[in-house]
């Protein structure tokens, strides 16, 4: 028997449609998020169409996109790879994109088929206006990562009207390991962020970075109860990239991998109302890397667009390329053309891992 070839566009187009199915599942107690759910679900189902109607044409445009709409941070978290990058800074930069330029990228991904735009930072909830512009466009969800201490009432009844703003706030664990990382008080700035979200009926979600330290503690019952019971219904697990050699021993290797994966699994039957998902876990599961457009790729704050956040190469500008063009850029195409995204790696991301040979080939001269 023929085995049926794996097919990218399709697997892509399956994975969008099962999260969205999933966070349908997760919020039919909530009506008003309910209802909103299922006007997105045919939204997304119309993307779909469309990315497959390019992708017959000889066209891949991802499924989704990752936005750090600013460099600025109000924190200085421990082993930040951002900071460690020099990617954020304390002060936004003056050549940052603007909030109408923004808005034009989100119109240009819509049109594409672009499901879902991830808004990161720095702290995006720095940028208002951005998030506002965001909150317009109903046919696309925008999980916003938050360290969560800007979660006030401006932002609770912008994400009450505007249903596609799902914030995603970042916790390490228990109180003394968050506030370990993050900063003294940033875990009961976070709980009660939650406990607002919850009182209002509003979706979020959790991000967790696992490291060799805190891996059984976060994948446990008790934590994800922590989470749940304050209304969490989506819970994104991310394995700990080293930025510094002094940092390596945190990042997982095959041993916690192989834990992390069995315990996602119990995790995940156990606890059907939430979503769980583990990058790059899910990523391995599913055919390797999905950066460089492969199912994704990063825009930085100044419009350049990276294969990923962990990868800042760029020989390309969405700010005077556009988004369609900045898709096919020269240094995307020779990622996704060689072996890099499915080889073996050490940390989060092979891109990291390997960014002396990434640097090599955005510094190869042009084929003519």
């Amino acid at each position: 028997m023929t085995e049926t070839p794996f097919n990218l566009d399709q697997h892509i187009a399956r994975g969008v449609e099962r999260i969205v199915a999933d966070t349908l599942k997760a919020t039919l107690r909530d009506p008003k998020e309910s209802a909103f759910m299922l006007k997105f679900a045919a939204a997304s189902r119309r993307a779909t169409r469309r990315r497959l109607a390019l992708a017959e044409q000889g066209e891949h445009i991802p499924s989704f996109l990752i936005a750090s709409i600013t460099s600025q941070c109000n924190l200085h978290c421990a082993g930040c790879y951002s900071r460690c990058n020099a990617a954020t800074v304390d002060e936004a930069p003056v050549r940052q994109l603007s909030g109408d330029e923004w808005g034009d990228i989100f119109r240009q991904a819509e049109e594409l088929g672009v499901s879902f735009i991830l808004l990161a930072g720095g702290e995006p909830m720095l940028r208002w206006d951005v998030i506002e512009k965001a909150g317009a466009m109903p046919g696309m969800l925008f999980p916003i990562f938050t360290n969560g201490t800007f979660l006030g009432e401006k932002y609770l009844s912008l994400f009450d009207r505007c249903r596609n703003l799902i914030p995603v706030l970042s916790i390490e664990g228990g109180q003394d390991v968050t506030d370990a990382r993050r900063g003294e008080g940033v875990y009961d700035k976070l709980i009660a962020g939650m406990d607002a979200l919850q009182a209002r009926g509003l979706l979020f979600g959790a991000s967790v970075t696992v490291t060799t330290e805190n891996l059984r503690a976060v994948t446990s019952p008790e934590f994800l109860r922590t989470l749940t019971d304050r209304g969490c219904k989506l819970v994104i697990y991310v394995e700990f990239v080293p930025v510094t050699d002094e940092a390596r021993h945190l990042a997982p290797g095959d041993a916690e991998r192989a834990q992390l994966a069995a315990a996602m699994a119990k995790l995940r039957r156990d606890n059907e109302e939430v979503i769980l998902l583990a990058f790059p876990g899910d990523e391995r599961a599913d055919g390797g890397c999905m950066a460089a457009g492969r199912g994704f790729f990063h825009i930085n704050s100044h419009g350049g667009a990276e294969p990923c956040p962990f990868s800042p190469y760029s020989d390309v500008n969405v700010r005077e390329a556009g988004l369609r063009q900045a898709m096919h850029s020269r240094l995307f195409r020779a990622l996704r053309e060689g072996d890099f995204l499915d080889d073996a790696h050490v940390g989060g991301c092979v891109l990291f891992e390997k960014r002396e040979q990434v640097e090599a080939m955005l510094a190869a001269p042009r084929s003519e």
